[in-house]
């Protein structure tokens, strides 16, 4: 059997190779979402070493940094070596009303959660109305239908 051999394909596949690992290593996919009075956010770091993960607030910027150390075995001869190693990093700019100081965090399976709870000034509250000697309440922030419950 007969191969034929392209220098050119072969050194298109190898940098491929290598920007493909470098953009594994900047990425950090996420998840986030709302659930009630706090946002959650999932960041998936498999393989991460549990110890250098790190979560950090600087004004209004979340810092998310895990590193993952690279096997060291002797005496091997790797035939593939895809899984990137290095630092991962990640930041993100979040906006007024939330409880920075009261973020919580967990790792599992290679998953970071972070619970940011809604500051207590950016809920929504009732403010009752004075008015002529009678009182209604009036709902600050969203309309709601009359009957429903806040």
């Amino acid at each position: 059997m007969a191969t034929r051999l392209d220098p050119f394909q072969e050194m298109d596949r190898l940098l491929g190779q290598m920007f493909a690992a470098d953009r594994a290593t900047a990425s950090m996919p996420m998840d986030l979402y709302r659930s009630g009075d706090h946002y959650v956010l999932h960041v998936d770091l498999p393989g991460a070493d549990p110890g250098t993960i790190d979560v950090a607030v600087e004004d209004r910027t979340l810092t998310i940094r895990a590193q993952r150390t690279p096997r060291t075995e002797q005496d091997v001869q790797w035939l593939a070596k895809e899984r990137p190693v290095g630092t991962y990093a990640r930041q993100l700019t979040v906006g007024r009303g939330l409880a920075l100081d009261r973020i919580s965090a967990t790792y599992a399976d290679g998953v970071l959660t972070l619970s940011i709870p809604v500051a207590e000034e950016a809920k929504p509250r009732r403010i009752e109305v004075q008015h002529g000697g009678s009182s209604s309440q009036i709902t600050t922030g969203a309309a709601q239908p009359e009957g429903a419950q806040a």
